[in-house]
């Protein structure tokens, strides 16, 4: 049993800022002293980065989706170890997930997996009593627990006055209102919120900022109160140990940095305890890959905000390319596989791969349930996942040939023809996989070196 304080904050929809709470009450508890632990609902790596630096401890996903709804327990209790408090960032609108498949891979189910309270954050910039007809609907629709309202972008005293009033005819308590505030925006791009690896000073500033602004404008007190009101949790912490490690600690580099920030703590984790020595090398500072490299892992990210430093490091590039001719094993998602290609947007790559990468206006998005075409390092032929997929980039041919060895295609999946490339040591694709899931990719990627 797992007796941790918790609390899930959700919204009726994208936008009414679910971030902004729930990072600001990260750092708010933070600042008094309290371990705090965060989470995702989802697939998304950029709000655990902001996540990350409010509680000064990784930012990790809950997403029964990509890892299945029996894992959700489990990592929650292996994240939350130490903490103190559990604060879980949902996602989209409260009862939204898997296009087609009801409640699954959404906020509330994972509220119910959990068996967290809710607070429902509300921009009510544009509402008046008619707030209470929203909140009442989304208590009453579904099997969560809400405990409240954080209303958001306030206008003034007397519209804060009339708010209060209306929920308060549905008997759900305001915990707090918050005014418009400049100070605590974050930019945004192509595929959302910058991450905060891309700007950590400016970032660290509107993270105090969130903090200042909860402070002043949430009932602290009665957050935690909700928090400690959830009852004790039967779940066993999740472990990365594998059950044999490999011997000889081989040495895979796993990149980071601005350019590729995107990736699940447990990831690093798994290859740890699969008797990995993981070490992590930024493309854009380092100029060759660490010594004594056996295996290479590459996540997601910004690659082609990035394209001209990453193609002027060309003795990391040289590393990466010579990894690969002498047989050191490769897996990339993609921001690694278009790093791997032989240009992005002219400018030139790794040379890994015989493709081409170029930025695109369409959004490509969505849930993915794939299977190998390709023996790799990282699955077998036959191999079935689900993934994600999320950029608006594009890599011509689709799947193919590498440059040595020959292999194939990675993955496919309805709806679209065959994807990624593959040979029996490099794998690189779109699709973004969820390591905890899967535990045996780590197993298989050392198995070996």
């Amino acid at each position: 049993m797992v007796s941790m304080p918790r609390v899930v904050i959700g919204a009726p929809a994208s936008g009414h800022g679910k971030t902004t709470v729930a990072t600001g009450l990260l750092a708010a508890f933070a600042r008094r002293g309290l371990p705090v632990a965060p989470f995702k609902v989802g697939p998304d790596y950029i709000d655990p980065g902001y996540h990350a630096l409010a509680a000064g401890r990784p930012g990790r996903n809950l997403d029964p989706v990509l890892v299945g709804e029996d894992l959700i327990g489990p990592l929650f209790a292996h994240g939350s170890q130490g903490a103190a408090l559990a604060v879980i960032e949902g996602v989209m609108g409260l009862y939204d997930g898997r296009t087609g498949a009801g409640e699954t891979g959404s906020t509330a189910q994972v509220a119910g997996l959990l068996d967290a309270p809710v607070i429902l954050v509300v921009d009510a910039a544009a509402q008046g009593r008619s707030i209470a007809a929203l909140v009442h609907g989304f208590r009453s629709f579904g099997s969560v627990r809400m405990a409240g309202v954080i209303l958001n972008r306030v206008g003034s005293d007397r519209h804060e006055t009339i708010l209060r009033e209306a929920c308060e005819e549905v008997g759900t308590p305001v915990l707090g209102a918050l005014r418009r505030a400049d100070a605590v925006a974050a930019p945004s791009r192509h595929l959302g919120l910058v991450p905060a690896a891309e700007r950590r000073a400016e970032a660290r500033e509107s993270v105090d900022a969130l903090a200042a602004l909860i402070e002043s404008s949430v009932d602290l007190a009665e957050v935690m109160a909700i928090a400690r009101s959830a009852p004790p949790l039967a779940a066993e912490p999740w472990s990365p140990a594998a059950a044999e490690p490999v011997a000889g600690r081989p040495v895979v580099a796993l990149a980071g940095g601005p350019a590729f920030s995107f990736a699940y703590a447990e990831t690093a984790e798994l290859l740890a305890g699969a008797g990995a020595d993981v070490v992590t090398v930024d493309p854009l500072r380092d100029e060759a890959l660490p010594a004594g490299t056996r295996a290479l892992v590459v996540g997601g990210g910004f690659p082609e905000v990035y394209a001209s430093e990453l193609s002027a490091n060309a003795g990391l590039r040289a590393s990466v390319a010579a990894l690969a001719s002498s047989g050191g094993r490769i897996v990339a998602e993609c921001a690694g596989l278009l790093w791997l290609c032989r240009s992005l947007d002219g400018a030139p790559m790794c040379g890994v791969i015989d493709a081409e990468a170029a930025m695109t206006p369409t959004l490509t998005l969505g849930y993915r349930d794939a299977v190998a075409l390709t023996d790799s390092p990282l699955a077998p032929a036959g191999t079935r996942v689900t993934g994600h997929e999320f950029h608006r980039t594009t890599v011509h041919p689709r799947s193919g040939l590498l440059l040595s060895p020959a292999g194939g295609a990675a993955w496919a999946w309805r709806g679209a023809d065959p994807e990624g490339f593959a040979t029996d040591t490099v794998q690189a694709s779109y699709l973004h996989l969820h390591w905890a899931g899967n535990p045996g990719f780590a197993t298989r990627l050392l198995a070996g070196l």
